[in-house]
């Protein structure tokens, strides 16, 4: 029973305090930041500022040091760090909106085989040689046959419940797995099969200025419109009925939804590789922190999800001589976290 008042109780403080999503707004600032200033070549935190005001013409430094920073900051991690930011907050938002919509707290990109359809249609398009253009169609049109097989195969035992959706994602990820096995066995292995794994294993070194600006429009214009349908997912958490009632297009909300959070997250796919977890776990933290409204729930998702990002790319680049695939940094992150916010979870239900 103190746990279920505790909780009450910050639940209370969130809602009167100041906007949440300003202060994780201001954190995500400040990561972004110090994420710049590490590397194997150290940058004050203070120069960081400075360069970029200096780049706009509202401060001066010295030509040769201004040089080696804008070689450190905008060639090397700039890319890296607006890469972890978009693809933490693409994830993250979609775990949210799939586990607002299927009304199923396991619910994540991941499981409902998003981020394995997503994976074997890059890599197919990778094998194929075709355009980096039609790679991303590949990734996003399989991601969401992952969701659309998902959901068709727990719609087989009757009604999308939690188990028989969980055990369809299940069935859709190993579907698209086992597709993506084959592509791997029938790739070059001199050539394409390396870069297949590896790219796999997620990684954000690859990231560059050009790719992220043509992918930063529908990703952060998905973000955004998942966040303005927080609302609309309020009402449907009432029920379809209650929801249509208030006058909530549901089906034509359920469908906005699913393909703006297919959309984001495979296109993630396409920038870093297969990150896992965070689509689960983050929505899991925010959701006890700051109350379960999807309206709060989804911009601060967003954010925090992109912090937890930034953070797993300094353990990626810092815990051994050679960088680690982010891929692992997350999912060595997110069991504990998980096995920590379901802990709490079960202790609020019992006491309650």
């Amino acid at each position: 029973m103190k746990q279920v008042r505790r909780r009450a109780l910050w639940q209370m403080i969130a809602a009167a305090g100041p906007p949440w999503e300003l202060v994780l707004g201001a954190g995500l600032v400040l990561a972004m930041i110090l994420a710049l200033s590490v590397g194997k070549y150290p940058i004050a935190v203070a120069e960081i500022p400075q360069f970029f005001l200096a780049s706009v013409g509202l401060g001066s430094v010295a030509a040769d040091r201004y040089a080696a920073l804008a070689n450190v900051i905008i060639d090397i991690r700039l890319p890296r760090v607006l890469a972890a930011v978009l693809v933490g907050s693409a994830l993250a938002s979609s775990g949210a909106a799939f586990q607002a919509v299927f009304r199923n707290p396991l619910v994540s990109p991941g499981l409902l085989g998003v981020l394995s359809g997503a994976s074997f249609g890059a890599a197919l398009g990778i094998v194929l040689g075709v355009s980096w253009y039609f790679v991303q169609a590949l990734a996003f049109v399989m991601g969401l046959g992952a969701v659309v097989f998902g959901v068709a195969v727990a719609r087989l035992f009757g009604n999308s419940s939690t188990l028989t959706l969980v055990l369809g994602g299940i069935v859709s990820g190993a579907l698209f797995s086992s597709l993506l096995s084959i592509i791997k066995y029938v790739a070059d292995p001199m050539n394409a099969l390396p870069n297949i794994v590896y790219w796999l294993m997620g990684n954000l070194a690859q990231s560059n200025l050009t790719q992220i600006a043509w992918l930063a429009i529908p990703m952060v214009g998905g973000v955004v419109l998942l966040g303005v349908l927080g609302r609309a997912l309020d009402a449907l958490a009432m029920g379809d009925d209650e929801a249509r009632s208030l006058g909530v297009p549901v089906g034509v909300i359920r469908f906005a939804v699913i393909a703006t959070a297919t959309l984001v997250s495979s296109l993630t796919v396409s920038i870093a590789g297969m990150i896992g977890w965070i689509g689960l776990i983050v929505p899991h933290v925010v959701r006890l922190a700051l109350g379960a409204s999807n309206t709060r729930l989804m911009p601060s998702a967003a954010i925090f999800g992109a912090m937890f990002l930034l953070g797993a790319d300094y353990l990626a680049r810092t815990m051994a001589n050679t960088e680690i695939p982010i891929g692992i940094v997350t999912e060595l992150l997110g069991i504990p976290i998980f096995l920590l916010v379901l802990s709490r979870t079960n202790r609020g239900w019992n006491e309650h």
